[in-house]
């Protein structure tokens, strides 16, 4: 969808020109291997420090800030498609989630500052940090036109919002039994 609209898109000096729904085969990856990272540190974190704990009341405030000022920043900058979308879709997911299953939110809050190291890495390079051009080029008439090295400041709430909702997910289906089939004797 973004990439249809001018949105973002991708540099072909960069990408092998194999392509699935309009998509850079990396692309697709990246939204494969994010995750799967991300998820990863998320099970390590909970697994070496299963007692991290921050107050009910803490979370409950970080909680509620960032989804009025996630909320409020998607209002303000409707007009911005991807700006929009990051910060609706982080505002939403959060919501849902305290709504759902608050009580991951300490351990997803601490992953998602530790996997800020790495992000600002790597997509620092993919946006053009010392490289010649980027890898992956942004419309400013579609988000804020702030930046952090060459990072939209988008994609830190788009990135908290994808990772948000697939640590729900793992959480939602590592909980589920498993129900295996009768044998017949």
């Amino acid at each position: 969808m973004f990439t249809e609209k001018g949105i973002w898109g991708f540099n072909p000096d960069y990408v092998t020109g194999i392509y699935l729904y309009n998509l850079p085969i990396e692309e697709v990856l990246f939204f494969i291997c994010i995750p799967f990272a991300s998820l990863f540190t998320w099970h390590v974190l909970k697994k070496n420090l299963p007692s991290f704990q921050l107050s009910s009341r803490l979370i409950r405030i970080i909680t509620i800030f960032f989804i009025v000022a996630f909320a409020i920043m998607a209002m303000m900058f409707y007009q911005k498609a991807y700006t929009f979308y990051a910060f609706s879709m982080a505002a939403i997911s959060l919501l849902f989630v305290y709504l759902k299953k608050k009580e991951m939110l300490p351990h997803f809050y601490l992953m998602y500052v530790i996997i800020l190291i790495p992000f600002f890495i790597v997509n620092g390079i993919l946006t053009g940090t010392g490289i010649e051009g980027e890898v992956v080029w942004y419309n400013d008439q579609e988000n804020l036109g702030v930046r952090m090295l060459t990072i939209p400041v988008e994609d830190t709430f788009y990135g908290f919002a994808l990772l948000l909702l697939n640590a729900f997910l793992m959480e939602v289906f590592s909980g589920r039994k498993v129900i295996q089939p009768e044998t017949k004797r």
